[in-house]
């Protein structure tokens, strides 16, 4: 079983910043890329940043040079930077790992329950 747990979600004003992480454990022999999605009330779920193993990132075009997607490989964690917020920032954020099970030749994706952000103005 993989868990993963998204944390550091809360209300903040417009300029502000907050820190999301996430950990994800349970049986892993690897994890590929981490990534974190955010999905506003009438929208479609979208990809924020991502991460690979070895440190590449991409990051939508709306948040970069404000968001910075980082991890910690050892300790199985993804962390978003958020600064410079904005309201239309507000959503629920979701974190997604793909992780090779012990018990497994093949990678899965997993999701978090989702941590909420609102920005106001």
């Amino acid at each position: 079983q993989v868990l993963v747990v998204e944390s550091g979600g809360g209300l903040v004003q417009a300029g502000g910043s907050l820190r999301l992480s996430c950990v994800v454990s349970g049986s892993i022999f690897s994890i590929n890329v981490m990534d974190w999605y955010r999905q506003a009330p009438g929208k479609q779920r979208e990809l924020v940043a991502k991460i690979t193993s070895g440190g590449s990132t991409n990051y939508a075009d709306s948040v970069k040079g404000r968001f910075t997607i980082s991890r910690d490989n050892v300790k199985n964690t993804v962390y978003l930077q958020m600064n410079n917020l904005k309201p239309e920032d507000t959503a629920v954020y979701y974190c997604r790992a793909v992780v090779r099970r012990f018990s497994s030749d093949y990678e899965g994706q997993y999701w978090g329950q989702g941590t909420q952000v609102t920005v106001s103005s």
